[in-house]
């Protein structure tokens, strides 16, 4: 009853070809991170253990690294994925010191970055909101395992896959993969998606979703204490339309 299948979530149309399954009454997306390869130093995860500037999931599928991307990418580039994806306040002068330092000796250790963060960002933002490094690492953690169009990927798979009156759950653990989630189910539960602007539709698009929970489902204080690591984690529901 379980066929076990190594892949992304971007994968999933060519896994339930090969798995042979004509449709899904219920899909879960669990987008944490595994625990157990952030807590492997030499996978490159972690701001708090120096280790060689890695961070792909899947180091046999993948072989653009962060090291890679921290010595290649121009300066707007890093300076737009620490924006976009690490939410970075501070994305432009961590991108500039980047660049900087590069130019002086390659960046390729964990610490080595981390270093840079902190010159770049000024002692009075480094006071509060954590470890000055923890967007810039979620950023180019993003970038590298291009996490966000995967995501988007597998969830338009997942909908077409449901059968009817099947439902999708997707548990995410940071804003951008939660709007997206949000925004996605908001579409497909609606008959139209043409601009606001625009007149008369023109889209021809049909709702195929509804959506369960309208406001995301999140952990309790229980819950929380037991497992600190499930705090961000917030749950959302839509049901495929009969």
């Amino acid at each position: 009853n379980f066929i076990p299948c190594a892949g992304n979530f971007g994968d999933l149309d060519s896994k339930l070809i090969a798995a042979e399954v004509p449709g899904a009454d219920g899909i879960l997306f669990d987008l944490g991170v595994s625990s157990p390869q952030l807590d492997f130093p030499e996978r490159g995860f972690s701001y708090r253990e120096d280790a060689p500037l890695d961070m792909r999931m899947d180091p046999g599928n993948n072989t653009k690294t962060a090291a890679e991307v921290i010595a290649t990418y121009d300066e707007p580039d890093l300076a737009r994925i620490l924006s976009r994806y690490g939410e970075e306040r501070w994305a432009s002068r961590i991108a500039e010191f980047i660049v900087k330092r590069r130019a002086i000796e390659p960046i390729e250790t964990t610490f080595q970055l981390v270093e840079v963060i902190k010159a770049a960002v000024p002692a009075g933002a480094r006071r509060s909101g954590g470890h000055p490094a923890k967007r810039t690492f979620q950023a180019l953690r993003i970038e590298v395992n291009d996490e966000l169009d995967v995501l988007e990927r597998g969830l338009e798979a997942a909908i077409r896959w449901l059968n009817p009156g099947g439902r999708i759950a997707v548990l995410s653990y940071q804003s951008l993969e939660d709007r997206i989630v949000k925004e996605m189910f908001a579409r497909e539960a609606r008959d139209c998606i043409c601009p606001p602007e625009v007149p008369v539709c023109t889209c021809g698009h049909t709702s195929v979703l509804k959506v369960v929970t309208r406001k995301p489902v999140v952990p309790s204080a229980a819950e929380v204490a037991e497992n600190p690591r499930a705090k961000s984690a917030k749950l959302r529901v839509a049901e495929k339309k009969h």
